[in-house]
């Protein structure tokens, strides 16, 4: 493992699903996750709910000593349950507004698995990596093969000539948590 240091109070993105899907896997590895980050002393922003895999990433964080943001529209937090135990939980308006809160000053997006909110914000962050609007690596927690299709699928789009090569060179994917830290602390490293 690489110095703590280097990765100290690294601000990371972390979109993940609402639910917690249908095998346990899901859900296991995300606390798992949030925990082994939470203890490298990473600042987290998702987006603000407490259920499904959103409420598994956040705890581990929160149970390991992870500095935890949430931002949620008001009109999801009664459906997403707003978690309350975050040290700032942020309401705000519309999903636009929440989108571009989570997104400021962030160095790295983890995106675990979920539904069409976390497949849509999985391309807006690729799309603008590669149009220069930002500039910070995805990191795309694999678990069980969730996201083989999504990952052929944008390999077959660049081979195919509809995105440019240098979109892809913005994301990696890791099939568990360890390998997922390992790739942030060789990103946090260089």
């Amino acid at each position: 493992m690489s110095d703590t240091h280097l990765i100290t109070h690294r601000r990371l993105c972390v979109f993940a699903g609402a639910s917690n899907g249908l095998d346990n896997r899901y859900a296991d590895e995300a606390r798992r996750l949030g925990s082994m980050l939470g203890a490298r002393a990473f600042h987290f922003v998702y987006g603000g709910g407490r259920t499904g895999l959103m409420g598994a990433f956040a705890g581990g964080a929160l149970e390991a000593g992870g500095h935890v943001t949430g931002i949620i529209p008001k009109f999801l937090e009664t459906l997403e349950v707003g978690n309350k135990a975050v040290q700032e939980l942020i309401v705000v308006d519309d999903m636009h507004t929440r989108k571009a809160m989570m997104y400021k000053g962030t160095d790295a997006f983890i995106v675990l698995p979920g539904g069409l909110g976390t497949l849509d914000e999985l391309m807006e962050v690729l799309t603008w990596n590669q149009l220069g609007i930002i500039n910070a690596p995805v990191h795309i927690l694999n678990i069980a093969g969730y996201w083989d299709h999504v990952v052929g699928m944008l390999h077959h789009a660049t081979e195919e000539g509809f995105v440019h090569s240098k979109g892809l060179l913005h994301f990696c994917v890791a099939d568990n948590a360890d390998d997922l830290v390992d790739n942030l602390e060789q990103q946090f490293a260089n």
